[in-house]
């Protein structure tokens, strides 16, 4: 009998504004986003690297690709959650980030977890 394996991890992220660190006036906006990746897969794995492309409001694209996590390369059983918290610049006060972590399981097979695209704005300001 054979049980079927599944490779899955899901991505969610939030996104915050941070004043402390922009200069609207140098077009310096800071974000910070906390990612929560989950398996939930059947099967233990290990995030390797990330892509990531960072959009501004002027169309300038980032790409930023790189080992692990925050230094981290977490390995992931079944149910598991893994958090953390990083920041981006941007020179608008909007943008989008999306891409994908690559996944190995502990049985050697690659897979990617997708990073559905995420706004970065400033919150709205009233006059």
């Amino acid at each position: 009998m054979s049980s079927h394996k599944r490779y899955e991890f899901s991505v969610s992220v939030e996104t915050a504004f941070v004043p402390d660190q922009s200069d609207e006036a140098q077009n310096r906006y800071v974000f910070s986003y906390t990612v929560t990746i989950s398996n939930i897969g059947s099967i233990a794995a290990q995030l390797i690297s990330r892509h990531w492309l960072i959009t501004d409001a002027s169309s300038q694209v980032q790409e930023v690709r790189g080992l692990g996590v925050v230094g981290a390369q977490p390995l992931l059983q079944p149910s598991e959650s893994f958090q953390y918290t990083s920041g981006c610049v941007l020179t608008t006060p909007v943008g989008t980030m999306e891409g994908s972590y690559q996944i190995v399981a502990e049985d050697g097979t690659q897979f990617e977890a997708p990073i559905p695209a995420f706004t970065l704005a400033i919150p709205r300001v009233l006059h």
